[in-house]
């Protein structure tokens, strides 16, 4: 009988035992389902088409059996999935780990299998690398208890390398959005490799593979950029690019996201005029698949204004103000003058007016916005403090000492109430007023304006 090559897997340094918490839950979640009978749904929000498909195939007079209910919540967990359901299929997800830990034990790869998907789903469904990390660890430990036995079958042994894969991914992705990048780049580097062998075993990936290798270059992508590695991380990026066009073509939604991934990499090398290039083609796809006046194209649109200003030459002014203007127009068009992307979007706009001389006309924008950016943010907030700040220092530049004073003091009256009486911010603007209060413009009738 022919044996089976051992399967590599990577280590780490110990770790300690698994959180009392995730215990508790797993340990509850396994206790019901032991003496949940056929009519009865654990979920009160779940009852019709998810309590008819727990009781499918199965006899009216019984219970069903712990495998017989892993089958159903796997299928439960996939169907959740497919419709967005995140908590619902969180929730079957944690009954998978339940009831394979009964029927397969502690040391089982499947019940490693089990946290990997977990852990998978925390990430991607959740955006919670934190608890993505922790039961990402737990399949790991799960895996070494178990590494002494050998796979039994060749699908055994693919279905383990799988499981190593989205183990060792999704701790790289969770790490990479703690801002570890070296924990991040060890971790892809070892899914990388388990890929590869799984390649190997099969001539080509398994298509049940939950990770593809797309996924995995734009994480080593996004991973590179994060450690400042920006020739690597632009090739990373390049490669998913050629991937996404030749199973999706050239105008594939995905595209666009890679092509700003590729210009923020060229602009942080100072390459200002490939960075737009890239910025160009993700715009001309955004146009393409979204409406003018969409938010999407007003994303795009606020990338090129911000490239083209970066530039920092008078050649290139008009062009930058153009894409901020269209920005701005279809930010207002599809969120509102009071949402909070649209005032950011006039935020950088005004910034950026002020710096190349056209101040009065970031000082109408900032003035027209004012009134937006208190029913957003409130009176005493912090962007009506920078707000009335810039507006301040418009005033101060152009030599209207008296309302520069006015907007000041409002400024420093904000700035109380939001930072507190020791603050730096608030100390640089009390020392500009008291630099006014010296100017015979600010007084009026022998009388301090206020």
């Amino acid at each position: 009988m022919m044996q089976d090559s051992p399967i590599y897997i990577p280590t780490d340094s110990n770790h300690g035992a698994v959180d009392s918490h995730l215990s508790q839950e797993i340990s509850t979640t396994a206790s019901e389902h032991l003496d949940e009978s056929n009519n009865e749904s654990t979920a009160r929000d779940s009852e019709g088409e998810e309590k008819k498909m727990r009781k499918k195939a199965l006899p009216m007079d019984c219970a069903p059996a712990p495998n017989e209910k892993l089958e159903q919540a796997q299928k439960m967990a996939e169907k959740f999935i497919k419709e967005k359901e995140v908590y619902k299929a969180n929730r079957e997800l944690i009954r998978c780990v339940a009831l394979t830990r009964i029927i397969y034990g502690d040391g089982h790869w499947q019940l490693a299998q089990a946290f990997a998907n977990l852990a998978h789903s925390y990430l991607i469904l959740q955006g919670l690398p934190a608890q993505a990390i922790e039961h990402a660890e737990s399949a790991k430990r799960t895996m070494l208890i178990g590494i002494r036995t050998p796979a039994a079958t060749p699908e055994d042994k693919r279905e383990i390398l799988g499981t190593l894969v989205t183990i060792y991914f999704t701790l790289g992705v969770a790490h990479l959005a703690q801002n570890n990048g070296k924990e991040s780049y060890l971790s892809l580097q070892k899914a990388e490799r388990l890929m590869e062998e799984l390649q190997e075993l099969d001539g080509r990936v398994s298509m049940g593979l939950k990770i593809s290798e797309k996924d995995l270059v734009i994480a080593f992508g996004r991973t590179c950029l994060q450690q400042n590695m920006l020739d690597f991380a632009t090739s990373y990026f390049e490669k998913a690019v050629n991937a996404v066009i030749s199973t999706e073509g050239d105008t594939a939604p995905e595209l666009i996201n890679l092509y700003q991934k590729i210009a923020q990499s060229e602009q942080l090398k100072k390459n200002h005029e490939r960075a737009i290039a890239y910025l160009l083609q993700a715009h001309s796809i955004c146009m393409a698949l979204h409406k003018k006046l969409s938010v999407e194209a007003a994303q795009t649109a606020l990338l090129l204004g911000k490239a083209y200003a970066a530039i920092g030459d008078q050649q290139h002014i008009g062009t930058a103000e153009m894409y901020f203007t269209e920005s701005l127009i279809a930010y207002q068009a599809a969120l509102g003058a009071k949402d909070s992307l649209t005032l950011t979007a006039i935020e950088e706009f005004s910034k950026w007016l002020v710096y190349v001389g056209k101040k009065q006309q970031a000082y109408r924008l900032l003035k027209d916005s004012l009134k937006s950016i208190i029913d957003t943010y409130g009176d005493f907030s912090e962007k009506a403090a920078e707000t009335y700040h810039i507006m301040g220092s418009i005033c101060l530049a152009e030599g209207k000492m008296r309302e520069a004073y006015q907007l000041f003091n409002k400024c420093l009256q904000i700035q109380i109430a939001v930072y507190g009486p020791r603050n730096r911010k608030l100390k640089d603007t009390q020392e500009l007023l008291t630099a006014l209060e010296r100017s015979p413009a600010v007084h009026e009738g022998n009388r301090l304006l206020k």
